[in-house]
């Protein structure tokens, strides 16, 4: 689905709740939330039956299956209401059961998106869910059990905040994770928080007054629904079951709730014990003390995130010219011919006169010619385009979408720039390039490899041919 389309689920979903809201106690609202509620639960097993990888499948098939397992409780409260009585707290089975269901689609997603990279985040999470649970506990749960209910019923209203809690742990798992963050996974987060949102709201609203002046809140739910699916839909939804090559940085949001969460239980104590002007010294004290801690963990987790940045940037880039490396050309030209329509080209370009050069005023000279070399490369593609040095005088352009008679006319370019003197201690060093290009058309089946070795056997072509100029490859061998 396109994202105009997606957008537009979404503004749909929204109006249809609005409305909801407005008319709430009508039969017309019940029966529009009920038909909205069970198509989205459709576009949510399309979205997710469609997928061809069954890695990708199993995340939003479980997403399915709870939006499913809470619409059946939704008829079910209306048929009790308008047909016939269902065994009691039926509904609240099937509601109760969509939390751990959408809890494990978070948790596989997060494991797809951040492979052998989710222990700081669990911890994280952790530690901030337990925190919520507390809250939780003394705010929601005992004065609920005190009530005096059946045991049926006070168990199964407990249940609820427990269940949020798990949720809550999930949805940590991505939000603290790293990996790729744009529209898809900034809908999820905030499809779960808006279920959360109407928990907590529900909940705390009963201090203030009856439930029913907060029922309509619930209608919020299906604009939480509609944001998920449109997640699903998303024509960048792989960002979520993907894994992605960020480096993970700690937020400063992070740091703050974490610090939150470190004061919730102290703070919970000397609410429920009474505070007096010890307890609040005590209070003020721990808050003190936590942030110095966090302040010191942060400082050390910065250093940490310039080293592994470093490390990261040394293994895909050259480290004389900064330039990409095989690493990266080799990812990079892999994604790029997996896409079916995707045209992309490539220029394999290694250095003529380059050997004297080193060979006759040492490497110094040499390394000064292959910087400006890189940098002149560098000025003369676009800026979506990639230069990689494969090492010594090879250089590889990829510059993806660039028809045959464009990449010629780079070719031109590249074989003037580098042509220019270099000068180095009083010396104007001149060199020259030979150019392979490989132009692969949307639709050719060939791989990365293939399409790097006919760039290369051109290259080696225009060599034999007297050097200094370039050759596009046959497309019998370019595909």
């Amino acid at each position: 689905m396109s994202s105009r389309n997606v957008w537009l689920l979404v503004a749909s979903a929204l109006a249809v709740t609005v409305a909801t809201i407005v008319w709430y106690t009508t039969d017309a609202a019940a029966v529009g939330y009920t038909v909205a509620y069970v198509a989205l639960c459709g576009l949510a097993w399309w979205s997710a039956l469609r997928r061809q990888s069954p890695r990708d499948r199993g995340p939003w098939a479980l997403v399915a299956a709870a939006l499913s397992l809470w619409g059946a409780g939704n008829v079910l409260e209306l048929v009790e209401y308008y047909l016939v009585e269902v065994p009691h707290l039926t509904p609240d089975v099937l509601w109760l059961g969509g939390y751990p269901v959408l809890a494990v689609a978070l948790v596989r997603m997060a494991r797809r998106r951040a492979p052998g990279r989710l222990r700081g985040a669990a911890l994280d999470g952790m530690t901030v869910a337990v925190a919520a649970g507390v809250a939780s506990w003394q705010f929601f749960i005992a004065p609920w059990l005190a009530e005096g209910y059946t045991v049926v019923e006070s168990t199964v209203t407990a249940l609820y905040p427990v269940a949020d809690v798990v949720l809550l742990a999930a949805v940590l798992l991505i939000a603290l994770s790293p990996g790729t963050r744009t529209a898809p996974t900034r809908l999820l987060l905030c499809a779960i928080f808006g279920y959360l949102g109407v928990d907590v709201g529900l909940n705390v609203g009963l201090y203030f007054a009856d439930y029913a002046a907060f029922e309509p809140l619930n209608s919020v739910i299906l604009l939480a629904n509609a944001l998920l699916v449109a997640a699903g839909l998303h024509p960048r939804r792989a960002e979520l079951t993907r894994a992605g090559h960020q480096v993970p940085s700690l937020h400063p949001a992070r740091v703050l709730f974490l610090g939150l969460a470190l004061m919730t239980a102290p703070t919970l104590t000397l609410v429920s014990s009474g505070i007096g002007q010890d307890q609040i010294l005590a209070l003020v004290a721990t808050a003190v003390c936590a942030a110095f801690v966090l302040a010191r963990f942060t400082i050390a987790v910065r250093e940490q995130e310039r080293a592994q940045a470093s490390l990261v940037f040394q293994a895909r880039h050259d480290p004389l010219t900064g330039l990409a490396n095989r690493t990266t050309l080799g990812d990079r030209l892999a994604r790029q011919v997996a896409a079916p329509d995707a045209a992309v080209t490539v220029l394999y370009l290694d250095l003529d006169g380059f050997k004297q050069v080193n060979d006759q005023h040492g490497h110094d000279a040499g390394d000064a010619v292959l910087l400006a070399v890189a940098a002149r490369l560098s000025a003369a593609v676009r800026e979506g385009d990639l230069v990689a040095r494969l090492g010594g005088d090879e250089f590889v352009l990829l510059c993806p979408g660039v028809p045959e008679d464009e990449a010629v006319r780079l070719a031109e370019r590249v074989l003037h720039d580098v042509a220019q003197p270099v000068a180095f201690r009083g010396h104007q060093f001149t060199v020259g390039a030979s150019i392979g290009i490989a132009a692969r058309a949307g639709g050719a089946g060939e791989g990365a490899a293939a399409v790097l070795r006919t760039a290369d056997a051109a290259m080696y072509q225009a060599k034999r041919l007297g050097r200094g100029r370039w050759i596009l490859a046959e497309p019998a061998l370019a595909g």
